[in-house]
């Protein structure tokens, strides 16, 4: 076997590139169908499959190996594609190892067989769904012009019924923001336990933001009020990432999300051709940093420009982000939002920093309460009833005029009215 890396790395494989059955208005990954000349062919070949496959373990400290399957659309590639993998899979993996599989998918091409196959070979699925039916079929349409809500609604269901709970990822436009609380149900009425919300930033050519993009602001009011709900009615019930997250932090933990980490650089990409690119929102000519043909896994990990692309997250910061109360659970976040001028006119703020502030700000004591309470052997329905006791206190005698509670500086009738207690 060889040399493994000096840190474990992660490899999300996108076995047909940017191809996909869908037409997302928001997708910032269908345009990077242009690096490749036309007819083009959008398939990892088996071979390719094999070589990926076998670098991926060798390179592995194990005993578990992730594999995450992506795209565009990677059920495109077939079915009889993942049954291949699952055999090379085996055939490498040294003995005692496991490997786990991660199929993101928008569920469109999730038959019966499919489910069934996903449940045999105890793949996780993560399937993108947007809260309510008008706004997922606002953006994410077919190649027809049809909304596809109840296809993935329907797929969510077949999974489930073949014993699989998929993730459900929920992306926040600035339609979806407006309306946390009608996102949030229709997306905890499946009953899947798990929720990633994904905020869209996009730049147009000329680098204005996109209308469809969510503003720091918006964002910021959509994670509270979302939180608020949760954390008072579905706390150790359905778990949202970005949450877990935070109390993984504040609890002495260290973050599993790439945005949230001091550095990053640790999660490659590689295409259904056989390029290796430094991060997912990175696939661009200057962020390919090789080929599986002519190089290994674990050397692209540790070459020294994957190295200065990690750690140019942590070195680039501005000094607004160094001194930051919020440092420890936010890292600047996510290199491709950071493109706004911080307060001195220093580059690189994220582009959605005042709403990161603002969850930050509003989830720290209600967080470190739930901390505290179950340090001290309290069940979850304990803990929310501590803090639905909390709340009240907090709304007594307040009227709709009055500031609002949750400290936003707003009146309470145009800030948190409709979720008092």
């Amino acid at each position: 076997m060889a040399t493994p890396v000096s840190k474990p790395f992660v490899v999300m494989a996108k076995p047909v590139g940017p191809v996909c059955n869908l037409e997302c208005s928001y997708c910032y990954y269908l345009e990077t169908a242009h690096f490749y000349s036309s007819p083009h062919r959008f398939r990892m070949s088996e071979a390719l499959l094999e070589t990926y496959i076998r670098q991926y373990i060798a390179a592995s400290p194990g005993p578990v190996v992730n594999f995450v399957w992506h795209g565009g659309e990677p059920t495109l590639a077939g079915l009889g594609f993942y049954r291949r993998a699952v055999e090379l899979q085996k055939r490498y993996l040294p003995q005692g190892w496991d490997c786990w599989n991660n199929l993101q998918t928008n569920g469109i091409l999730l038959d019966d067989e499919w489910c069934s196959f996903l449940a045999e070979a105890h793949f996780d699925v993560g399937l993108s769904i947007d809260g309510t039916r008008w706004l997922h079929d606002a953006y994410r349409k077919d190649h027809n012009g049809n909304g596809s809500y109840e296809r993935a609604a329907a797929t969510i269901r077949r999974l489930e019924k073949h014993g699989v709970r998929p993730d459900l990822l929920c992306v926040v436009t600035s339609a979806s923001a407006e309306e946390p609380l009608n996102v949030y149900r229709a997306l905890r009425e499946f009953n899947t336990g798990w929720i990633q919300f994904i905020p869209i930033v996009r730049r147009a050519p000329d680098g204005q933001i996109t209308p469809q993009s969510v503003t720091g602001d918006a964002y910021g009011r959509f994670l509270c009020t979302v939180f608020d709900e949760w954390i008072h009615h579905d706390l150790g019930r359905l778990d949202v990432q970005l949450f877990a997250e935070t109390l993984l932090v504040w609890s002495g933990g260290t973050t599993n999300l790439c945005w949230m980490a001091p550095t990053c650089g640790r999660a490659l990409i590689v295409e259904h051709d056989g390029g290796v690119y430094s991060c997912d929102h990175f696939v661009t000519t200057e962020h390919r940093i090789g080929d599986l043909e002519t190089a290994s896994l674990n050397t692209l990990a540790d070459s020294a420009i994957q190295r200065r692309f990690g750690n140019d997250k942590r070195d680039r910061l501005p000094a607004q982000c160094r001194s930051c109360s919020w440092l420890l659970v936010c890292n600047g976040g996510c290199p491709k939002d950071r493109f706004a001028l911080a307060e001195n006119g220093e580059p690189g703020l994220n582009y959605l920093c005042n709403g990161l502030r603002q969850f930050f700000s509003h989830a720290e004591q209600p967080l470190k309460k739930v901390i505290e309470l179950r340090k001290r052997g309290l069940s979850s329905e304990a803990i929310m009833a501590e803090l639905r006791a909390e709340l009240l206190v907090r709304w007594r005698g307040i009227g709709r005029n009055d500031p609002c509670p949750c400290g936003s500086g707003r009146k309470a009738k145009n800030c948190c009215w409709s979720q008092r207690p």
